[in-house]
């Protein structure tokens, strides 16, 4: 079944269409949500969450991009909406308070394994793993990333280095 048809199915509530759409993209979307989730329980969660939201929303997908990029858009702000309801604070930080910590050479990761990758950014604190993955990974600009959270732009470029450096000091370790 196409796009188009699964869609059309699943705004019609025939459920074998619904399973089909979650199958088809669930383990993509797991994914995501654990880029975000403190672990696998509460990835598991923002995507059960956020697949009721795609099939609430669906009616109004316009076919404009692709779906799969729709739902992960989906996915992403539902797993922010996560952590804002966590009362996770992000904190204020100038980004001079540390740029002792941030090298001008852009360190390389090529030859790691992206599971180990993926555990260093899942152990970050909260602040710096969100800022992370929506700037290196969902390609979200610092501007997008402080309206989203609700935090300065210079605070999401404070995170974002602080999250390099993290991952920066957790390479050389290894």
């Amino acid at each position: 079944m196409d796009d188009a048809t699964l869609i059309i199915e699943c705004v019609n509530g025939n459920p074998r269409a619904q399973r089909l759409l979650f199958d088809k993209f669930a383990r993509k979307m797991f994914s995501v949500c654990l880029r975000y989730a403190k672990n696998e329980e509460q990835a598991e969660d923002v995507l059960q969450d956020g697949f009721v939201k795609v099939f609430g929303k669906l009616k109004d997908f316009k076919s404009e991009g692709s779906l799969e990029g729709w739902i992960r858009r989906i996915m992403v702000n539902t797993a922010l909406d996560q952590i804002r309801k966590n009362n996770k604070q992000l904190g204020d930080t100038n980004i001079d308070d540390v740029g002792y910590k941030i090298e001008n050479n852009d360190f390389i990761v090529e030859s790691m394994m992206a599971e180990d990758l993926m555990k260093m950014v899942q152990a970050m604190p909260d602040g710096y793993k969100v800022v992370f993955n929506m700037f290196a990974i969902e390609g979200y600009s610092h501007s997008e990333i402080a309206d989203t959270l609700g935090i300065s732009e210079n605070t999401s470029k404070s995170q974002y280095s602080r999250a390099r450096a993290y991952l920066r000091e957790r390479l050389e370790k290894n």
